[in-house]
C-alpha cells in the first residue's frame, strides 16, 4: 500500500493553520501575569536611589494602565451617557487585561469592536479614536509578551476585520482613514516589537552557547591538568612500589634460615608490588597523549628550586627566595606539587607582569608546608605591553586550575588574587602528617 505524498503547499498551509491554533486559539485566556522588571536590568540599574529603583520595576504595568486611562478619557470626551461609558470601559479594560491574560485581551478587543462601535452610534467604523488607540496598544503589548508569529496572525486578522467592517458595516464613516491607518500603524508597531524580540532571543541563544562553550572549555582544561598531574605522580608512585618490590625480594636473604611463612609473606608482597606497577603502567598508557614522552630525569623536588630560580632570573624576572622553619624532607608528592606550584606562579609573572619582581616564600611548619609567591606590578615600558594581555584571572586559566588541582589532591588550600599594589599573589598550604622522630644524624 503506497503512502499518499502531500504537496509542499499543503504542508505549508497546515503549518500556518497549526500556528494560528497554537498562538491564538489554544487556551487564549491562560493566566500569564506580566512580571516586574529585573532590578539588575539596564533600565532600572541606571536610576538613582534605591526607592526609585524599587518602584521602577513596575514601570511597564504603570505605562499600560496609563494608556488604558487615556483610552477611557478619549471615549468620555466624545460625549456622556451610559452607552458612552461602556464604549470607553470595554477598550480600556482590554488594555488593562494584557497584564494578566494577553491573548485573551486581544480577542476581547477585536470581538467587542462591532458592539462598541454600535453603542457609539455606528458613525466610526471600524474604530473610533478610543477603540483605535486601545486596539493598537493591545496588539503591541501582546506582541511584546508572545512571539513574532503571534504578531503576524494578529495583524492579518485585524486587517481582515477592518476590510470586512469597512465594506459591510460602514457607510459614510471614517473607514477610509482609520482602516488603512490601523493597518499601517499596527504593522510598524508590530514590526519594531518583533525585531526587538528576535534580537533579544538571538542574544540569549548566543549567551547560552557561550556559557556551554565556557563550561566545556573549563571541563577540558580540568581534565588536561588532572592528566598531567597523574603522569607526574606516576613516577613518584612507581618509584615507591619498585622499592617495596626490591626490599621484599631481598628481605629473606638478610636472615639466616628464615621461616617458610616469612619467605612466603615477602614473596606475596613482591608479587603484589609488581602487579601494582603493571597496573600503573597500564593506567599511564590510558592518560598518555600521543605526543607524550616520558621524562629522562626524575621528577623535581624543592631542593631543585635554586636551578628554577636561576632560569627565571635569566629570563628577566628578578626573584628572591626565603625559607623559614626547619627544612626537612617531605613526601615526594608534596615536594613535586610544591615545586610545580612555584614554577607555575613564576611563569605567570613572566607572562603577565614583565619587568616585575617576585618573592618566593617557603615555610616549613609543624603541620605542613606553606608557600607564597608574590610579584609586583609590571614596571617600565614593558607594563604597556602587559596591559594589553589578558589578566591572570582571565584567559584559559590553566595555571590556576593546575595549582588548585594539585593542592586539592593533597587536601590543602590555595588562594590566588591580585594585590592592592597591582601585582599578584599565590598562597598555598599543604598539610603534611608529622613523621615519627628520627635518630640524631638521620635528618637533613
Amino acid at each position: 500500500m503506497t503512502q499518499k505524498t502531500r504537496s509542499p503547499e499543503y504542508a505549508m498551509a497546515q503549518g500556518l493553520v497549526g500556528g494560528l491554533r497554537q498562538d491564538l486559539l489554544l487556551d487564549p485566556f491562560a493566566y500569564r501575569p506580566l512580571p516586574p522588571l529585573s532590578p539588575d536590568g539596564p533600565v532600572v540599574r541606571r536610576l538613582p536611589g534605591a526607592r526609585i529603583r524599587r518602584g521602577a520595576v513596575w514601570l511597564p504595568h504603570a505605562l499600560v494602565l496609563f494608556l488604558a486611562f487615556v483610552s477611557l478619557m478619549l471615549a468620555l470626551d466624545e460625549g456622556g451617557g451610559l452607552g458612552r461609558l461602556l464604549v470607553g470601559l470595554v477598550p480600556a479594560g482590554a488594555v488593562a487585561m494584557t497584564l494578566i491574560r494577553p491573548v485573551g485581551a486581544w480577542w476581547v478587543s477585536i470581538l467587542s469592536t462591532p458592539f462598541v462601535t454600535a453603542l457609539a452610534g455606528g458613525g466610526d467604523w471600524p474604530w473610533g479614536p478610543s477603540g483605535f488607540l486601545s486596539h493598537l496598544v493591545v496588539m503591541t503589548v501582546v506582541a511584546a509578551r508572545t512571539r513574532p508569529r503571534t504578531a503576524g496572525w494578529m495583524w492579518v486578522l485585524t486587517s481582515v476585520y477592518a476590510a470586512l467592517a469597512g465594506t459591510l458595516l460602514a457607510g459614510e464613516g471614517h473607514y477610509a482613514s482609520l482602516g488603512p491607518a490601523m493597518a499601517f500603524c499596527s504593522a510598524v508597531s508590530l514590526l519594531l516589537v518583533s525585531m526587538v524580540l528576535v534580537r533579544r532571543t538571538a542574544k540569549q541563544e548566543v549567551a547560552a552557547q557561550q556559557t556551554v562553550t565556557a563550561v566545556e572549555r573549563d571541563r577540558r582544561t580540568l581534565l588536561e591538568e588532572r592528566t598531567t598531574i597523574a603522569r607526574e605522580l606516576h613516577d613518584v608512585v612507581a618509584h615507591h612500589m619498585s622499592v617495596v618490590a626490591i626490599q621484599a625480594e631481598a628481605a629473606p636473604y638478610r636472615v639466616e634460615d628464615p621461616p617458610p611463612e616469612l619467605a612466603q609473606a615477602f614473596a606475596t608482597i613482591r608479587e603484589n608490588a609488581v602487579a601494582a606497577l603493571t597496573e600503573l603502567r597500564r593506567i599511564l598508557g590510558v592518560v598518555r597523549a600521543e605526543d607524550y614522552e616520558a621524562p629522562d630525569a626524575p621528577q623535581p623536588v624543592l631542593r631543585d628550586l635554586d636551578a628554577l630560580l636561576a632560569n627565571v632570573r635569566e629570563a628577566g624576572l628578578e626573584t628572591e627566595k626565603t625559607v623559614t622553619g626547619a627544612v626537612r624532607e617531605l613526601p615526594p608528592g608534596v615536594e613535586l606539587s610544591a615545586y610545580r606550584i612555584i614554577q607555575e606562579a613564576l611563569s605567570n609573572a613572566l607572562r603577565h607582569a614583565p619587568g616585575s619582581r617576585a618573592t618566593v616564600e617557603i615555610a616549613y611548619v609543624l603541620g605542613g608546608l606553606g608557600l607564597r609567591v608574590v610579584n609586583t606590578a609590571p614596571q617600565g615600558a614593558l607594563a604597556t605591553a602587559a596591559a594589553a594581555r589578558p589578566a591572570m584571572t582571565g584567559g584559559s586559566g590553566h595555571g590556576i586550575t593546575g595549582m588548585r588541582e594539585r593542592v586539592g589532591m593533597l587536601n590543602g588550600e590555595l588562594t590566588a588574587a591580585p594585590t592592592e599594589e597591582g601585582g599578584y599573589e599565590v598562597t598555598a598550604f599543604v598539610p603534611v602528617p608529622v613523621a615519627p622522630a628520627t635518630a640524631p644524624g638521620e635528618g637533613s
